[in-house]
């Protein structure tokens, strides 16, 4: 075949082929004006609002003079008016009108675009979320084209940027009065106006389980010091919930730790092994079991929410809120509980984060916890006592852990800052483990024991809550957990009073005060 030839063909499939481009473009088009656009499809924002906004939604009352409200019909309108909130907060966050049109009528478009108009000439943009919204419906017309209701005590955070830096921050309840239209198959908000906040009080009648006096923990009114420690099964370290769930050997660690005297476990919850948002009914059932087993041993619970977790942007904040009330709505009534750690060791998270984005969500935590259940005591885990210092006034139990030799001196110091509420030592340990890559800084097993020794004796005299770290040693640590090498992974595989073999170690004589 001649050079020429060989040309000549080259161009023939190379025309081929853009024509098929063509005509496979086109044929697109076509199908796209003839089955109607889904508006969250043709947006180049985040907008799928079910899985990045998701605040807590009740319709209060369905009660109106007009036409009668079909089911599908109000879920229509509550999904159209949550993503009309959700466009809106992103369109002030990025200063950007794309997809405002697909949620607005072009009337109740114009305050928004002169806003967005005015933030971005002043180098200005807002981050803000709404947390709850409660929906009285009040006209539902004839013809099925318009609608009218009353969003009641809307709570909203919002923060103000200007060039970059947060001047404004609010916190903010108010109700709006909404009319939304139907058009092109999708309701549209045509007006949205603040109105007076609606206060209504929420009587809730419990027999509060889990208080707090001085800085004491009182459980039905009686005295309580935690002397625990933190679990995991050995065989399904951190993935305690997962496929291998096993009742028959969490139950036989149960009756051990009951049988050498501690009264407290300290569990965890990964968010998003749980399902974030969307619980996963199988995990739900598997921390139900677990807690019926501690209960059953006589084992009071400490369940951190929020292992795992660390991106606390404020377009998150739904989300988290979901998972929390779904599970502490749960075990609201639950005695076996006494407390909801809401995150374990949040001050790493400081530096890579932001340590006011870190305490903003866990202030807001806190509150969205006490709102679903007043029966409970809430801390946090914080990495130290330093850190334990903060939001001291907002938590019931102030927390820490300390893996060194000053815990006397670190105690008192958290003492006489405390605000004289109860102190939980919520994880204390050495591993006892040497090797060349900590030939000189390594625990004997021998040494292990010493510490836990000096350690009981401490806490023993001044009644001190705490949960060691941990019944067991691991034969494999997530690198999730300790990261990739290997003298920081082999160090916490050696943390336990019982070693891989089930043997158990020096230490055990101190795993509780005699």
């Amino acid at each position: 075949m001649n050079e020429k030839r060989k040309y000549g063909l080259v161009l023939i499939v190379l025309f081929i082929t853009l024509c098929s481009f063509a005509i496979s473009g086109i044929s697109a088009v076509f199908s796209y004006l003839n089955t109607g656009a889904d508006r969250t499809s043709i947006l180049n924002l985040d907008v799928e609002s079910s899985e990045v906004y998701l605040p807590k939604t009740i319709w209060t009352s369905l009660e109106n003079p007009g036409r009668k409200m079909e089911e599908q019909t109000l879920k229509e309108i509550q999904k159209d008016y949550l993503k009309s909130w959700h466009i809106k907060n992103i369109a002030y966050k990025e200063n950007s009108a794309y997809g405002i049109k697909d949620y607005y009528t072009d009337s109740a478009q114009v305050n928004l675009l002169n806003a967005i108009k005015y933030n971005k000439k002043n180098k200005i943009h807002v981050e803000t979320t709404t947390l709850s919204h409660h929906l009285k419906l009040n006209f539902y017309s004839a013809d099925g084209q318009l609608v009218v209701f009353t969003d009641e005590n809307v709570e909203k955070y919002t923060q103000l940027f200007k060039n970059k830096k947060k001047v404004v921050e609010t916190d903010q309840t108010a109700s709006y009065k909404v009319l939304m239209l139907l058009e092109d198959g999708f309701w549209r908000i045509r007006h949205l106006v603040k109105s007076t906040p609606i206060n209504e009080e929420k009587k809730v009648n419990l027999d509060t389980y889990a208080t707090t006096k001085n800085d004491s923990i009182l459980l039905n009114g009686k005295k309580f010091i935690i002397k625990g420690i933190n679990y995991y099964p050995q065989k399904t370290p951190w993935d305690m919930f997962g496929k291998k769930y096993d009742t028959i050997a969490i139950n036989n660690d149960f009756k051990l730790i009951s049988k050498i005297g501690l009264n407290t476990i300290r569990v965890f919850i990964q968010y998003a092994d749980f399902g974030k948002a969307e619980i996963i009914e199988e995990k739900l059932e598997k921390l139900e079991k677990t807690i019926e087993l501690a209960q059953r041993n006589n084992l009071k619970v400490v369940v951190t929410l929020f292992d795992f977790y660390g991106d606390y942007t404020i377009k998150d904040w739904t989300l988290t809120h979901r998972h929390a009330e779904k599970i502490v709505s749960t075990f609201k009534d639950d005695t076996t509980i006494i407390a909801w750690d809401i995150k374990n060791e949040p001050d790493l998270d400081f530096e890579s984060r932001g340590e006011d984005r870190v305490l903003k969500w866990l202030t807001y935590m806190i509150k969205e916890i006490k709102k679903f259940d007043k029966n409970h005591l809430v801390t946090i885990g914080w990495s130290n006592f330093n850190a334990a210092k903060n939001l001291k006034e907002a938590v019931d139990i102030v927390s820490f852990h300390h893996f060194n030799d000053n815990l006397e001196n670190d105690f008192n110091t958290l003492k006489n800052e405390a605000l004289n509420k109860p102190i939980l030592l919520e994880e204390f340990g050495i591993p006892s483990y040497k090797s060349i890559w900590n030939l000189f800084l390594g625990s004997s097993k021998k040494s292990q024991a010493t510490y836990h020794k000096k350690m009981q004796s401490f806490l023993s005299k001044n009644n001190v809550s705490h949960l060691s770290w941990t019944l067991y040693d691991f034969k494999k640590i997530p690198a999730s957990v300790a990261g990739k090498l290997p003298w920081k992974r082999n160090k916490q595989k050696h943390f336990g009073f019982i070693d891989v073999k089930g043997n158990k170690k020096p230490s055990f004589e101190y795993i509780n005060t005699k």
